[in-house]
């Protein structure tokens, strides 16, 4: 079995996978090492891989799962084997949240053009051309993007997203969930009509 770990800006998301049959999983805020047996305790003995993509210096607890005899631990970066050529001209700087997704759509989709939209803290759009990595983009995640209208404004209210929104706002807040939400979705459109 194998052991994932993906800890974002946001969030640890962790799973079990057994070959290509995900087996458990969840997400967390605050993670550690005591946490993670409690949870995997039924597996332990059974993993003997884990994998690590990581976009924030790598957690203690990484080091700790030695002592959860998991005889193998990788922590993904550019100088990991990976299954594309890589076009980006600064390599070190390509964050391994991305070369897992890049990774990823190289496995799922082989040999196509692919598009890849990572939606979280910030927006990241990746291109691949059959095993090549082109390149791609990163832009403000809703969050952030509310974030700023707030702070770096006088007067402008938190507004924070909604499933339920006015395409035109009637008033302030209902303008920057508008503006917001409609910017994100014109953006990823039109990055999917122009790919």
């Amino acid at each position: 079995m194998n052991l994932i770990f993906d800890i974002g800006n946001t969030s640890t998301k962790v799973a079990v996978f057994d070959g290509r049959k995900k087996i458990t999983s969840f997400r967390t805020r605050q993670f550690s090492c005591e946490k993670m047996e409690k949870i995997f305790e039924p597996y332990l003995e059974h993993i003997h891989r884990a994998i690590v993509s990581t976009v924030r210096e790598t957690p203690e607890f990484i080091i700790d799962l030695a002592t959860l005899h998991i005889p193998f631990v990788h922590v993904l970066s550019h100088k990991s084997k990976l299954p594309f050529k890589n076009e980006y001209e600064t390599p070190e700087t390509l964050g391994p949240d991305r070369i897992a997704a890049v990774a990823g759509a190289c496995f799922l989709f082989p040999g196509k053009k692919v598009l890849i939209i990572d939606a979280g803290s910030a927006i990241k759009y990746d291109f691949i051309s059959g095993k090549t990595y082109k390149g791609g983009n990163i832009s403000p995640g809703l969050s952030m993007r509310f974030k700023a209208l707030h702070k770096f404004t006088g007067k402008l209210p938190l507004a924070a997203t909604t499933d339920k929104f006015r395409s035109t706002g009637r008033n302030t807040v209902e303008a920057i969930t508008a503006g917001v939400i409609n910017g994100v979705i014109f953006e990823i459109n039109e990055y999917i009509r122009t790919f």
